[in-house]
């Protein structure tokens, strides 16, 4: 990545090289699931957990009357395994079927020819763009989409705020340098206080901008956004960016393009921003407990019946991977997000 001398950029702009880069990103030259990536993703360790976001998405659809045409948006497809466990079960209930259409929001050019090898059977649209979505209501699927955006950082030093950002040294290697800024013209842009109470902001232009066009569809043709990602819920702000490369910790400025750079959610940020678009937070727990309530470890339960031993404990190992509180369980976030008038609390 080209740095002219004595120049920076800010975070945000080298996140989103190294990540999404047409050429060289992260996402768009490999298949970053699985033991030959660099991260396993709720859908890959169980396919419990999209059968549950399956019957969550049913049971909303009933909730809204059951319209004749129903939008199911993934929002970053993956590697297609959550819409393909899903369509599975939607194809279980003729009406909801018959009233669906799928859509997959997707960058990557190489991850989009994986998603259309495994999903090849079934009709999809594939989105470069939410606002092509032109009619509704929209239920909108965010699993670990967020947390893949790139951030601005900014840090508090004797009552001033900087920016951090990215310069080359004198031997041409990244290294963060500190740049003085007004974070009054951001917060008056939004129209939101980040910095009361903070010494610290992580802030996402990107995430603020999918928020807004995303409200405008729910409130134009109803529906709702659902959250399942790693977060917190405090509103003090910490610095939480991390870089991943081989399944182990990296520095962010190393294996530029070629490790995944991610940060936790602040739930407490995102709650202002939804209230600040005209929506509402519908309901807002961990994994654990939305996975439970919709009934997980009944569905396992049947599933293991007949089973012999070794194949009954893979089920519920992968269960536990998802709901016990030292593994995904209470780090993992599930946030409903919806129009003022509606009130749906299955799971929360």
């Amino acid at each position: 990545m080209k740095i002219s001398k004595n120049k920076y950029i800010p975070l945000d702009k080298f996140i989103y090289k190294s990540l999404y880069d047409k050429k060289i990103g992260y996402y768009m030259q490999k298949n970053p699931f699985g033991k030959d990536g660099d991260f396993i993703t709720a859908p890959n360790i169980s396919v419990l957990f999209s059968e549950m976001l399956a019957i969550w998405c049913i049971a909303f659809w009933e909730k809204l009357g059951c319209p004749k045409k129903i939008n199911i948006i993934d929002l970053g497809g993956g590697n297609g395994e959550m819409m393909h466990q899903m369509i599975k079960v939607f194809e279980r209930f003729n009406k909801f079927k018959t009233s669906s259409n799928y859509f997959i929001l997707e960058k990557s050019q190489f991850l989009k020819k994986i998603q259309k090898k495994k999903l090849n059977s079934h009709k999809i649209t594939w989105l470069n763009s939410i606002n092509k979505l032109k009619n509704g209501p929209n239920i909108f699927l965010a699993n670990e989409f967020f947390d893949a955006l790139p951030i601005k950082q900014f840090i508090k030093k004797k009552n001033k705020w900087y920016e951090k950002s990215i310069k080359k040294n004198n031997i041409n290697k990244f290294e963060f340098v500190n740049v003085i800024t007004n974070i009054k013209n951001l917060e008056k842009k939004i129209e939101i206080n980040l910095s009361k109470n903070q010494k610290i902001i992580e802030f996402s232009p990107l995430t603020y901008d999918y928020l807004n066009i995303i409200s405008k569809k729910i409130n134009t043709f109803q529906g709702g956004l659902l959250i399942v990602d790693y977060g917190y819920l405090k509103k003090k702000m910490r610095d939480s960016l991390q870089s991943i490369y081989k399944h182990k910790f990296n520095n962010i400025l190393d294996n530029f393009s070629k490790s995944d750079i991610t940060y936790n959610l602040n739930f407490f940020l995102l709650k202002k921003i939804v209230k600040k678009l005209n929506l509402k937070v519908a309901g807002l727990t961990s994994q654990r407990n939305f996975l439970t309530r919709l009934g997980i470890l009944n569905r396992a339960e049947i599933l293991a019946k007949n089973l012999q031993f070794s194949k009954k404990a893979d089920i519920y190992y992968r269960i536990k991977r998802l709901i016990d509180r030292n593994f995904m369980g209470e780090l993992f976030k599930v946030m409903f997000v919806t129009g003022k008038n509606i009130k749906f609390k299955l799971g929360f």
